[in-house]
């Protein structure tokens, strides 16, 4: 971005001390990465952002927002007072996204939003200029932040789009104004504030609430929440899944070590994804909706689908240090993730006669039915498709007890979150080059730390 202090002013509707002519070319809320030119957002957390002042002046910062009445005032830059800097930092990037007047694509959904993101950037960046959500900046502090970083020539803003209680995709909607609204799936994820999936859909629909009127709606047709609820919505719909009445439905898939094909209706192209399991099938067929809503041929999309790049952690291969295939998705978990995680682990062929090993961490966040959904994954696990499993953390506990009918005890092994030391030596004596490993969990549990052991 690129706005004199006077403007940003003007749209706040406050007044500058100091000089407005300053030109401001980046906003930023950590003061750790403010650089000359930037204009600093002192937001209110564990620490008080205000504190913060003197290193944002140190590292370069041109101006900064201001809390009326907060003391110590900064004289020695350029000054804003506003009544809240977060609400300021949202109205400066509602106004400077009408300034720009990009198309925008919001994506929600309880699994899948981020690589959906990656996919739908992929595919549009071929014709237009995309800016997109950069690593999970998907809520009320990191929207704005991305419609704030992207260029004055973007044609299109993808925008992942998360919530963690109601109203907030509402708010999120109200911002954006998006033209096309996707829903990638309904799951399980933040139930422990929300209690069912039906408040879960409710919530997940607020996306739509300030769907522009020439807009398109691009659902996951496969759950029955969304198409009851869909039912409401008056601009332009299409869905997207694996049963013949959705607008766009998978007619084959296969899913490789490193890859997986598919094949689509009213289409005679093969699409391939640098991703295995079904649910990102799923995803790519919301891709290909959007990239179709933007007049891009299926044989565009699938050159990108093929060479699209996923955010770091997700469903990435490593190799481990005695040959062995690692798979790592340490960045989130919940039932449903876990479910298609595991699913897709199992369809692996293993020619060479290796081992499939699963290492599961807590999944966070579920609340009182914890126990439950933990419990409930032993259904996913069977030794014959999965052969040694290895569990971590207070609440995967539950899952070990569901499993011990099933598995043989040297098959299966449990570790609590202050013995992971001892999981990884275990696992490193247990693992042979011809062996698949994958590692799911929720990102406090910290996997990644095993993943880089195992390396």
């Amino acid at each position: 971005m690129k706005m004199q202090l006077a403007e940003i002013a003007k749209a706040l509707d406050t007044t500058c001390e100091g000089n407005d002519k300053i030109e401001i070319t980046s906003v930023a809320f950590d003061s750790r990465k403010i650089t000359s030119g930037g204009l600093f957002v002192p937001l209110a957390g564990e620490r008080d952002g205000h504190d913060f002042i003197a290193s944002a002046v140190n590292n370069g910062a041109s101006a900064t927002l201001w809390q009326k009445g907060h003391p110590n005032k900064p004289d020695d830059i350029a000054v804003l007072e506003v009544e809240d800097p977060l609400t300021a930092m949202q109205t400066l990037a509602h106004y400077y996204l009408r300034k720009v007047n990009p198309t925008v694509v919001g994506i929600t959904g309880s699994n899948g939003k981020t690589t959906t993101k990656d996919m739908v950037a992929a595919v549009l960046s071929k014709r237009f200029n995309v800016h997109k959500t950069q690593a999970n900046f998907n809520n009320e502090i990191g929207v704005p932040m991305t419609i704030l970083e992207m260029k004055p020539n973007t044609e299109i803003l993808v925008l992942e789009m998360g919530m963690d209680r109601p109203g907030q995709l509402h708010h999120l909607s109200e911002l954006t104004h998006p033209d096309v609204a996707v829903i990638t799936m309904i799951g399980e994820a933040h139930i422990e504030f929300f209690g069912t999936r039906d408040k879960i859909a409710d919530a997940k629909m607020e996306i739509t609430d300030f769907l522009r009127e020439d807009g398109e709606f691009i659902y996951n047709g496969d759950e029955p929440l969304l198409a009851e609820r869909a039912k409401k919505i008056e601009q332009a719909k299409a869905t997207f899944g694996f049963k013949d009445n959705d607008t766009v439905y998978a007619t084959a898939f296969r899913s490789y070590k490193h890859h997986a094909t598919f094949t689509v209706n009213n289409s005679e192209q093969t699409f391939a994804i640098p991703m295995i399991g079904k649910h990102n099938v799923s995803n790519a067929m919301a891709a290909l909706s959007v990239g179709r809503h933007f007049g891009e041929s299926d044989e565009e999309i699938a050159v990108s689908l093929a060479n699209f790049t996923p955010t770091a952690n997700r469903m990435e291969w490593e190799k481990g240090d005695v040959g062995e295939d690692i798979m790592s998705d340490v960045y989130n978990s919940n039932p449903t993730a876990v479910r298609a995680v595991l699913t897709s682990f199992g369809q692996i062929e293993m020619p060479n006669g290796g081992r499939r090993i699963a290492v599961l961490g807590d999944m966070l966040e579920l609340g009182k039915k914890s126990a439950e959904l933990h419990r409930g994954l032993a259904d996913t696990l069977a030794p014959q498709v999965i052969n040694e499993v290895y569990l971590f953390g207070s609440e995967m506990k539950n899952l070990y007890n569901s499993l011990e009918d099933k598995y043989d005890q040297a098959h299966l092994h449990y570790y609590d979150q202050d013995h992971m030391q001892h999981m990884i030596d275990d696992l490193k004596n247990d693992i042979k080059p011809d062996d698949i490993v994958v590692l799911k969990g929720s990102h406090g549990m910290h996997l990644e730390k095993v993943v880089d052991r195992l390396r």
